[in-house]
């Protein structure tokens, strides 16, 4: 009897982090040209990115929608929609609701950010009771600094061990942070929900977000799990092309990472 494959429920976004240097509109252009199901927005420095009006018509024009929100929180975006994390994850939350995404993706609070971090495990849990959009946390890595490691988040870089019902399941930060990427899927369980797709050599502190296929985490075991568990979140390619030497050669990292998404979504039953 032949093997059936089987293709779970899961959709395959872009992040618009994915064509930096180019922009938020060009992200949309592109899904749509090469078959992604949606895009999840990296909140930024690009002004489109910030801007939920111009967002809903781009996602109308060119009918590709939007599936996540990334919420600003990186260093270089502390002062986008504010500087109280709070507001931004709320302005997320209502950036989510109005487009018809599923899930805010967001990180822990940095150690400085103390209210914030004293307060995040429990503001979450209250956010979610007031709208159906999955907060994901993400996991991180952390620092290397005179041969030391230095952990700027609180209460940890790794969510795994927390209290949080929903993970992001970053394969980049697993390859800078030295973790098995497979045991944490594992331990995460159902509270896997959404996978930021990439690849990493992890032989620097470099977050390289390589196309997937081209480091050496388990990019392709870890999308025949899901698909053999049934995973229905969101599967989110989430590159660095801003050293393409064309947008050709852009173009075809994106074309690469989807077809390699496709390809291991799978599993033969």
């Amino acid at each position: 009897m032949a093997d059936v494959i089987r293709v779970p429920n899961a959709k395959i976004a872009l992040s618009t982090a994915s064509v930096y240097p180019e922009r938020t509109p060009d992200a949309f252009e592109l899904a749509a040209r090469l078959g992604y199901d949606g895009v999840e927005i990296m909140v930024g420095a690009d002004p489109v990115s910030q801007d939920i009006d111009v967002i809903e018509r781009l996602s109308e024009h060119y009918e590709i929608p939007v599936l996540a929100i990334h919420a600003p929180c990186l260093l270089v975006t502390q002062r986008v929609w504010g500087r109280d994390p709070w507001a931004k994850l709320v302005k997320a939350q209502k950036a989510a609701e109005r487009l018809g995404a599923s899930t805010v993706v967001v990180h822990p609070p940095f150690r400085w950010q103390r209210d914030y971090a004293k307060d995040f495990e429990s503001g979450l849990a209250r956010m979610r009771d007031e709208t159906n959009v999955t907060f994901a946390v993400e996991n991180m890595f952390p620092l290397r600094a005179r041969g030391n490691d230095v952990v700027p988040y609180s209460p940890d870089w790794n969510p795994v061990d927390y209290d949080f019902p929903h993970v992001t399941l970053d394969l980049s930060h697993t390859a800078v942070s030295g973790s098995d990427a497979m045991e944490m899927a594992v331990k995460l369980g159902d509270r896997l929900a959404h996978l930021h797709l990439a690849d990493g050599l992890g032989v620097t502190n470099k977050d390289e977000h390589l196309v997937p296929g081209r480091g050496n985490q388990p990019c392709a075991p870890m999308l025949e799990r899901l698909a053999g568990t049934g995973y229905t979140g969101l599967v989110v390619l989430e590159i660095n092309t801003r050293k393409a030497a064309s947008r050709t050669e852009r173009i075809d990292d994106l074309a690469e990472g989807l077809a390699f998404a496709r390809l291991h979504l799978a599993a033969s039953t």
